[in-house]
């Protein structure tokens, strides 16, 4: 393709949010706080789950491996976030949007892909208890595992690689808060209908594909939970799934909305805040809902607790 006198911009300013210096001050402690939290929930979550041989199950290897890759999601997002509260922090050169862009729609599909393998694995275990450790052995886990991350890989290097090629020149400002494909497709002065046709058809993919995988094993997972024959035995059950589900509904309704719609004209401002629950809350909802309401999460880190202090004081 070639354009004739278009000059094309090497640097981008992102928009972020929008309020006095006061509110910006306020929103960068709060998401600080928030970004804090999630890393030192998630690491803990890794290192408990590596280091106590009564979790090496397939639930929370997978469970690792989800706390792995929110720690490497929302630090493609936040920090650049943090940093735009400054001036020169809103400037962001054309190959570092491009690598944002890339790893936040690589991380997010091998998310949802692996949603779908944790519901799936869950699936299994409750429905299938005696076959359970035949059905999913370490192999199998390893397997789904990578084969999720070449599922990301896949749906996403296609559209970022044609997204890189494209000239800019209608305005160098990106009315959100990273670098997304909605606002940045927004600036391109070339036909962006077959990256628009590409990007849904791959969020729709990735999306409803993993979102069905969900929904047909917590359906199974429920109809399984009817049966157990105590009260106490279902409420427990159901207010697991429910909490997952919970979470799941938050973070598929916030990216169906965004990603698997057709092109209308949305408010970038209803965009951003949309975007907030995917890209921030979630992220440190996970580890509370997946693992540290467990039972044998709890009892590790009471341990190590214990452990930790009881180090201190004999070295004192």
């Amino acid at each position: 393709m070639v354009f004739d006198n278009i000059s094309a911009f090497n640097k981008f300013i992102i928009v972020g949010f929008p309020g006095t210096p006061v509110v910006q001050y306020f929103f960068f402690l709060l998401l600080l706080m928030t970004y804090l939290s999630t890393l030192l929930c998630n690491f803990v979550i890794i290192i408990i789950i590596s280091t106590e041989r009564c979790l090496y199950t397939p639930m929370y290897f997978f469970i690792r491996n989800l706390s792995f890759l929110e720690v490497c999601y929302v630090s493609v997002i936040v920090p650049k976030v943090l940093d735009t509260i400054t001036f020169n922090g809103k400037f962001i050169s054309f190959s570092a949007c491009i690598c944002q862009l890339f790893f936040f729609f690589f991380l997010s599909s091998t998310e949802c892909f692996l949603f779908g393998v944790m519901a799936y694995d869950r699936y299994l275990a409750i429905c299938h208890p005696l076959h359970y450790p035949t059905l999913m052995d370490n192999y199998k886990c390893r397997f789904l595992t990578i084969s999720s991350i070449i599922g990301g890989f896949i749906t996403t290097f296609p559209h970022i690689i044609l997204i890189s090629q494209l000239p800019f020149c209608r305005s160098n400002i990106i009315n959100h808060f990273f670098c997304d494909s909605p606002p940045l497709l927004q600036l391109a002065c070339a036909d962006t209908n077959l990256i628009d046709l590409l990007d849904f058809s791959c969020a729709a993919l990735v999306i409803l594909t993993s979102l069905l995988i969900t929904l047909l094993s917590y359906f199974h997972i429920i109809a399984t939970i009817i049966t157990i024959p105590t009260q106490q035995g279902r409420s427990k059950a159901f207010s697991t799934c429910g909490t997952h589900l919970i979470v799941v509904s938050i973070y598929y309704g916030s990216v169906i909305f965004m990603y698997v719609r057709p092109k209308v004209s949305f408010a970038f401002t209803l965009n951003r805040v949309v975007a907030v629950f995917y890209t921030i809350i979630t992220p440190i909802f996970n580890p509370v809902i997946y693992c540290l309401r467990n039972k044998e999460v709890k009892e590790s880190l009471k341990r190590r607790f214990h452990l930790i202090v009881y180090n201190f004081f004999l070295s004192y």
